[in-house]
């Protein structure tokens, strides 16, 4: 018998201070039974941070060349491709090559990241983007995340503010610089 996915529902009330975006965001998430519950996390942390028109999540692990996250313009057009987690280089080479902004969320150990990119052949390298979630936030989110999930996100200078089951809980998300 095949697992299926788990499927999320968030109401996030963002308030991104950096970027000036003011939204209450209802989204449903499937999380596939091979995703850790971190990712699936950082999956929804960074469609709120990369918040714009035309974002959406792909279909997940049942398309592989498809980015987790898409901005896309009116038009269908890729605007960018938004990685999490450790994306190896040549799923970093093939996204900058499909789209003229690639970004890359990691909850995951940075300096392992950034090594197992140093040296790689990626298209456009000097211009990935690369980004570190606290661990720790990551962490304290997992252990409230429900079924049905609300919670209050504020952003201002790229640190975090989470208030979720009546907790607050705060982290940074870290600019990562790629040699």
């Amino acid at each position: 018998m095949a697992l299926t996915a788990t499927i999320y529902h968030f109401t996030i009330r963002l308030s991104d201070v950096d970027r000036a975006v003011y939204e209450t965001l209802e989204l449903k998430v499937a999380q596939h039974p091979s995703e850790a519950k971190e990712y699936l996390v950082t999956r929804v942390l960074a469609y709120c941070l990369e918040y714009a028109e035309g974002i959406g999540f792909s279909r997940g692990l049942a398309e592989p060349d498809e980015p987790p996250i898409a901005v896309k313009d009116l038009t269908g057009v890729l605007q960018a491709w938004i990685e999490v987690g450790s994306p190896d280089a040549a799923r970093l080479h093939k996204a900058a090559k499909a789209a003229p902004r690639v970004a890359v969320y990691t909850h995951k150990d940075p300096a392992q990241l950034l090594r197992s990119l140093n040296g790689e052949r990626i298209h456009r390298a000097e211009a990935l983007e690369l980004y570190s979630v606290g661990r720790e936030l990551v962490a304290g989110m997992v252990s409230r995340l429900e079924r049905r999930t609300q919670l209050d996100l504020s952003v201002t200078d790229r640190h975090l503010y989470v208030t979720i089951g009546g907790e607050t809980l705060s982290g940074e998300v870290e600019r990562l610089v790629h040699a």
